[in-house]
């Protein structure tokens, strides 16, 4: 073959081609040791190195890669451990309360003490008379109330997270000096057996003062974990409540 042919084979390649060949024969440079030893790459530092060289600083950083996402994803499973850990202790805590007023305090301390949040609120929609104390996270407001206060963060099933509006804000952690600045939502939804329906109950929210630490794209697992449990426990309970609630005297009738 003439180099004047030689050239004319060369220039009927492209590239992709070329890559396209070293893809379907990656043992090609297998006895190739002097065109490996001839091929440069320019590098970062400006100094050509070999292929070889190249293939080796590659590995390294595919290597570096690969260690770091493991340290990652370490990391990630350590956290959602003790997620984990804490969901359990408030769960346990929930199933043994033995009112209402013990259920919001195990949320309230949980919340703010576990997982160092903020603030804590747990609204029960009701037109009845719950006896309660009034303190912590628990708070009792009537369904319209609820519905026009909230809106359409009460349309989903799932976790809303964001910063909401000041007065959606005020309106789940009332009486607040250092207001909340962001707000996980969860809607708590008791299923009904006899309807097969599920019946809105309440909201279930945590807060914090910082600005866009709650954001759509952090996951609510264990908040829907909390959140089930909550709507599983609140209905049987909420009705005792009701139920105790002080009834008026009748009037004495006039002699």
């Amino acid at each position: 073959m003439t180099d004047q042919t030689a050239r004319q084979k060369a220039a009927d390649l492209d590239p992709e081609s070329v890559a396209e060949y070293l893809r379907q024969n990656p043992d090609f440079f297998v006895d190739q040791d002097e065109l490996l030893r001839s091929l440069t790459l320019p590098h970062d530092s400006g100094k050509a190195i070999s292929l070889v060289e190249r293939q080796v600083h590659l590995f390294r950083e595919q290597r570096d890669t690969l260690r770091q996402e493991l340290v990652d994803l370490v990391s990630i499973a350590r956290h959602n451990d003790r997620l984990f850990e804490k969901s359990k202790r408030l769960l346990m805590q929930i199933i043994e309360a033995r009112n209402l007023n013990d259920m919001a305090a195990a949320v309230d301390d949980s919340i703010r003490g576990d997982f160092g949040l903020d603030a804590a609120s747990v609204i029960l929609f009701t037109d009845q008379k719950v006896s309660t104390n009034g303190q912590g996270a628990l708070h009792v407001v009537s369904p319209d109330q609820a519905r026009e206060r909230l809106g359409g963060l009460l349309e989903g099933e799932r976790a809303v997270c964001g910063q909401f509006r000041e007065s959606e804000r005020s309106f789940l952690f009332p009486d607040r000096e250092e207001p909340i600045a962001s707000v996980a939502l969860v809607p708590l939804r008791a299923y009904e057996p006899a309807a097969g329906t599920e019946d809105l109950v309440g909201v279930f929210a945590v807060g914090s003062c910082q600005t866009g630490y709650f954001d759509q794209s952090m996951g609510s697992l264990f908040l829907t974990y909390i959140s089930d449990t909550l709507s599983r426990l609140l209905p049987p309970i909420l009705q005792r409540h009701a139920s105790a609630a002080p009834v008026a005297e009748p009037l004495a009738e006039s002699r």
